[in-house]
């Protein structure tokens, strides 16, 4: 009981110190961009992101953030650049590139979107929300069998909302 005092009293010495510390390394300014990503302060969250960048430019991880952080800025462009650079140093990111086809989707430019796409499925057959994403991709291009393939496929993975999305667009 003694020692686990004593470990308590030491972890709220250390909890109070790490407390008072202002965010300076990496992994503060990585965990501060986060939380602001999911606040929604995406221009915060980019900056920060970029600060990691500066710090440490093989964080493949805050590339990945602040792309995905620029997407939501609607900046498909600088969004697309951040996801390629995780995708040239590590070519079997299965997320990057997801989000990147999400970002070219979104950006007008589904034919790269079905591509990328395609390559993230290759490397996770189970992921519904690719799948999902692909069809939508797939409809701008005029191929409304191909997208409700994939709506259908999303919703045998568990996707409740791809039910909708096939009955919306009249899939069988």
């Amino acid at each position: 009981m003694r020692s686990l005092l004593a470990f308590t009293g030491v972890l709220a010495a250390y909890t109070a110190t790490a407390q008072a510390l202002p965010s300076s390394t990496a992994d503060d300014l990585f965990r501060n961009g986060v939380k602001a990503c999911n606040m929604g302060d995406y221009p915060r969250a980019a900056d920060l992101f970029t600060q990691v960048i500066q710090m440490d430019p093989e964080n493949l991880n805050a590339y990945l953030q602040r792309g995905i952080c620029f997407s939501l800025q609607q900046n498909y462009q600088a969004a697309v650049a951040d996801l390629s650079a995780v995708i040239q140093r590590k070519p079997d990111h299965q997320g990057a590139y997801a989000s990147r086809g999400s970002a070219y989707n979104k950006w007008g430019k589904p034919e790269q979107a079905v591509q990328d796409f395609d390559t993230a499925l290759a490397m996770d057959p189970s992921d519904q929300e690719t799948f999902n994403n692909r069809g939508w991709a797939k409809k701008a291009l005029g191929d409304p069998d191909g997208a409700c393939a994939d709506w259908n496929s999303s919703r045998k993975l568990g996707n409740a909302e791809a039910k909708i999305i096939l009955k919306n667009n009249r899939c069988n």
